[in-house]
């Protein structure tokens, strides 16, 4: 049997390729939004969201390449992925595309998952790792938002763009709960397992302090 691959080591260097397109990429979220609710030049807006999914892949494949991974970029690439589908869905909805609803989910579930952190750290985690089922949604989602915006006209491709666009969409946003209630339940599990960190222990007894 041959022997797993070694884990990447991550660094705590900030000036990486990879890093610098995610900052890029994170640029981007603000331009995007302005393109879409400003002028509204839609095809321009899928411009923006289409570049920084060319840079997405890139920053990934070049981490590996070049072997610079780092903590910082475990950071911005899933943030920037969350900016792109939180600014996507605000402008979606003030525009109609979209019902308010399906916003409300999939930001409502994000700011649960980001409600649970303190108590994740009282055990000392500082997060649980991505469900590959979390990263299927955050696929979908940004594939079929920005297909959403190709759907806007009335020529053949908006037509055939339309169906596929809402069933990424829709794709996404079950998958994107079902994550969300895998992850609740391995938090209850944590707090029902696991020992507090020694930092919210009590001095001798082992409960939490004041």
């Amino acid at each position: 049997m041959s022997e797993p691959a070694a884990r990447p080591v991550v660094s705590d260097r900030i000036l990486t390729i990879p890093n610098l397109l995610s900052f890029l990429r994170l640029l981007g979220v603000p331009l995007f939004l302005y393109l879409l609710l400003g002028p509204q030049a839609d095809g321009w807006a899928l411009v923006v969201l289409v570049i920084s999914a060319i840079t997405d892949y890139a920053d990934g494949k070049l981490a590996r390449l070049l072997d610079q991974y780092s903590r910082l970029g475990e950071l911005l690439d899933p943030a920037a992925d969350r900016l792109y589908i939180l600014a996507a869905l605000v402008g979606f909805v003030i525009r109609g595309f979209i019902p308010w609803w399906v916003a409300a989910l999939i930001i409502g579930r994000d700011v649960l998952l980001a409600a649970t952190l303190p108590v994740l750290r009282r055990y000392g985690y500082r997060a649980l790792p991505v469900h590959y089922l979390g990263k299927a949604a955050t696929f979908c989602l940004l594939y079929g938002l920005p297909m959403l915006l190709l759907a806007q006209g009335e020529n053949v491709i908006a037509q055939v763009a339309l169906p596929v666009s809402y069933a990424f969409i829709g794709w996404g946003l079950v998958m994107y709960l079902w994550a969300g209630a895998i992850y609740f339940r391995q938090l209850g599990w944590i707090i029902k397992n696991c020992p507090l960190a020694p930092r919210f222990r009590g001095p001798a007894t082992g409960v939490v302090g004041g």
